[in-house]
């Protein structure tokens, strides 16, 4: 596959995510959730565009930024703790929550990927088991910071109901602690799996 190709399928995967973003910008469950919950994705595609002459990443990990964004987005439109496939299962299965918050952050693992592939382009750092430690550290630290970002609205708003509904807590005081869990463990199964994958795509980037 060429650059042309590659730079196709980008393109592609941008009109997706915007399509997307429209969609949950239509009706959201609260207009002041949804700017809360879609900031994140809105952040990293501005800065994605704004980069992509000077810092191209491989499409593996373009793949990642729009899922997550995706992710984002849909979580914004309904708020995410009542996401309607997840109210579904939690209805079907007897849980006790609408767990897309928790299938969220456990995806968000995969940005382990896109963080391996800066610190390998534009870092001294060499493949092995301190750029998979550094790796999965920066992962967990931006897991934690937005927690306390989630902490921290709760503490201007004095727990207002869209505070309440973006912190997505459902009753569960461990909840910051298991978001942080299923992002590690995402990351590094994301790295067992998909480093080899993503070898073969940095491999493409270093022979254009």
């Amino acid at each position: 596959m060429n650059s042309k190709q590659h730079v196709k399928i980008h393109v592609t995967l941008l009109i997706i995510v915007l399509i997307v973003f429209i969609w949950s910008f239509i009706k959201p469950s609260s207009y002041l959730d949804w700017l809360a919950e879609v900031s994140p994705g809105i952040v990293a595609i501005i800065v994605v565009i704004c980069i992509y002459r000077r810092f191209r990443f491989t499409t593996f990990s373009y793949f990642i930024i729009a899922l997550l964004s995706i992710l984002t987005f849909i979580g914004g439109h309904y708020t995410y703790s009542e996401v309607p496939l997840f109210n579904w299962v939690k209805d079907e299965f007897h849980l006790q929550r609408n767990n897309y918050d928790r299938f969220g952050h456990f995806l968000k693992g995969l940005l382990a990927i896109v963080i391996r592939e800066i610190l390998i382009r534009k870092t001294p750092l060499a493949k092995g088991a301190w750029l998979t430690g550094i790796t999965i550290s920066i992962l967990l630290a931006i897991a934690a910071f937005y927690e306390i970002i989630e902490w921290l609205s709760t503490r201007i708003s004095k727990g207002s109901k869209g505070a309440k509904d973006f912190l997505g807590m459902q009753g569960d005081k461990w909840d910051a602690q298991w978001d942080m869990f299923l992002a590690l463990l995402g990351a590094i199964l994301a790295l067992l799996l998909f480093t080899k994958l993503h070898d073969k795509f940095l491999k493409r980037i270093n022979k254009s």
